[in-house]
């Protein structure tokens, strides 16, 4: 339900601000999972791992100021669509900090089955009730149907996939991950719709994934402790939330 919230919102800000501020004001999703997931996961984040984090903002930032002179007027409510994407970006943190929380406790394929159920339970809910007209409106075509189809098919690859990454990888690698995304978006653009771009994009591409390094390279893995018990050194392994395990009870029975 709250991602369907988040979808909503961002979706509906492209009507009333520039595609520019949606894609700016979207990147505050990571500032949100960083305080969600060290506040109620209980992540720490290193020093390193949030100058990663920053060189991915601002990698994303080179793209829009490359695009600043392309996208084109502020929208007909420039700042109802930032409220909207701002209140859209705390709804999709929420939703990625709790299904991160939720593949790690609970059976994957129960995780993927419960989001595609009452997803779709919801979404039919609120089209009925917010979007009737519109739909009734839509004047249907060949190449209408195929880009329905074809949003359907990718946005189902990508929700089936998002929890196997947020269980390895966590709620704020999964987001940075996804700033990739706009750098595709201009392979696109030149292969497909055979459009120059700017030398930024490739300086951003670069930054992005010099950003990437640095975090998943100083992510921190379990620490392993020493204590004396009867006068035996005994092994633990300090998990991410402060608590201390022995390898036997770490290790799956």
């Amino acid at each position: 339900m709250i991602d369907v919230q988040g979808n909503y919102l961002v979706n509906e800000a492209y009507q009333y601000s520039s595609i520019t501020s949606v894609t700016l004001l979207d990147c505050w999703t990571i500032a949100w999972v960083l305080v969600l997931t060290w506040v109620f996961i209980g992540t720490r984040y290193s020093l390193l791992q949030l100058f990663g984090a920053a060189l991915c903002v601002l990698g994303l930032g080179l793209v829009l100021l490359s695009d600043a002179g392309v996208a084109g007027g502020g929208g007909s409510k420039p700042l109802l669509g930032d409220i909207l994407v701002i209140a859209g970006t705390v709804f999709y943190a929420l939703s990625n900090v709790g299904e991160e929380f939720c593949v790690k406790k609970k059976d994957l394929v129960e995780v993927v089955s419960m989001i595609g159920l009452y997803g779709t339970l919801v979404s039919v809910v609120e089209i009925s009730i917010f979007e009737r007209e519109s739909i009734e409106s839509i004047t249907w075509s060949t190449e209408l149907v195929l880009a329905f189809v074809g949003y359907t098919l990718s946005t189902f690859a990508f929700y089936s996939v998002a929890p196997t990454v947020l269980k390895m990888s966590g709620a704020a690698m999964f987001n940075l991950s996804l700033l990739t995304s706009d750098m595709w978006a201009v392979v696109v653009r030149i292969f497909i719709y055979h459009q120059q771009v700017d030398w930024l994009y490739y300086l951003a591409f670069a930054v992005v994934v010099v950003g990437l390094v640095i975090y998943s390279n100083n992510e921190k893995g379990p620490e392993v402790v020493h204590a004396t018990e009867d006068g035996n050194v005994a092994h633990y392994q300090v998990l991410s939330n402060g608590s201390a395990v022995s390898p036997e009870e770490s290790s799956p029975s």
